[in-house]
């Protein structure tokens, strides 16, 4: 097994990364089991940061958490509650934890959540927070101060993956200029489409993990493409969960199915399993997978 996400990385083989979810309170121990269900399956665990706008426990507590039970981690950072001061201050204590992977995003607007009167910050966007990240890795804070002790990481950043859209490529383009090392995409489930955004793709040396999401009902599916940016479940699908008799299991056949054509395109893959990773590695074998040596 390789020691870290970064030679991971590094190598030649497909990377595989799974999430979990922070728990919406002080009990820990979901989380670790749900961490020990993928153990030696996957080159590191995202952690979610306030994901969907719902409040949950800080990422860097539990990633450090996660570590001293032996896992690799990647900690997410959302710009949508944090301002430039407090997203640099978790950064550096990220760094002190020991975390040494990251990957951020702008965030889900709080009207997608369960505090809907929060007000958004949005101080920085997810390429100047990249751009923060490195320069803090260079010595100096975002207002040129020097730093005591830099922080390292090998940080990464999300996208969709519909080519046709313009801006998106534009803001790919410079999510990796400002220093993005690796790209972790939104579900995946047009591998065609997928295959023309990698066409697409700005940087041929910068690894893509495409995001995968099993399906577990037509309904789930539905719901997806009315409220979640950048994801388009085709009608062929919905139909195949409709007429399946375990509708789950055929979630994870088609997802299986994707994983096969995906390993053709990309680096590796990002699994976000809803409720858990209880069919992560059953999925894994699935798509001819098999646990890391």
């Amino acid at each position: 097994m390789l020691s870290t996400f970064n030679d991971a990385l590094n190598s030649d083989r497909f990377i595989v990364t799974a999430e979990v979810a922070p728990p919406k309170g002080t009990d820990i121990s979901a989380v670790l089991e749900d961490a020990d269900l993928i153990r030696g399956w996957v080159d590191a665990i995202n952690i979610t940061d306030n994901q969907r706008a719902v409040m949950r426990m800080s990422p860097v507590a539990v990633g450090k958490l996660l570590m001293d039970a032996g896992h690799e981690v990647i900690v997410q950072f959302t710009c949508r509650d944090r301002n430039r001061l407090a997203l640099q201050s978790d950064i550096l204590a990220a760094s002190a934890l020991g975390i040494s992977n990251l990957c951020v995003m702008t965030g889900d607007y709080p009207t997608k959540g369960d505090h809907t009167g929060t007000k958004p910050v949005y101080d920085l966007d997810s390429v100047q927070l990249l751009s923060v990240i490195t320069k803090m890795m260079g010595g100096h804070d975002m207002a040129g101060n020097e730093l005591a002790g830099a922080p390292s990481f090998t940080v990464g950043a999300v996208s969709n993956t519909d080519a046709a859209r313009r801006m998106q490529m534009i803001k790919l383009k410079k999510k990796i200029d400002a220093g993005a090392q690796f790209i972790q995409t939104q579900a995946v489930y047009d591998v065609e489409g997928f295959g023309e955004f990698m066409d697409s793709f700005p940087d041929s040396d910068v690894p893509v993990l495409a995001g995968i999401i099993p399906l577990r009902s037509a309904g789930m599916a539905r719901f997806m493409n009315g409220n979640v940016p950048g994801i388009r479940v085709g009608d062929e699908m919905i139909s195949r969960m409709e007429d399946a008799e375990d509708p789950v299991q055929e979630g994870l056949e088609i997802a299986a199915e994707s994983i096969r054509e995906l390993r053709k395109m990309c680096r590796g893959i990002h699994l976000m399993p809803i409720g858990g990773n209880s069919n992560t590695t059953k999925l894994l074998e699935m798509a001819g997978i098999s646990a890391l040596q």
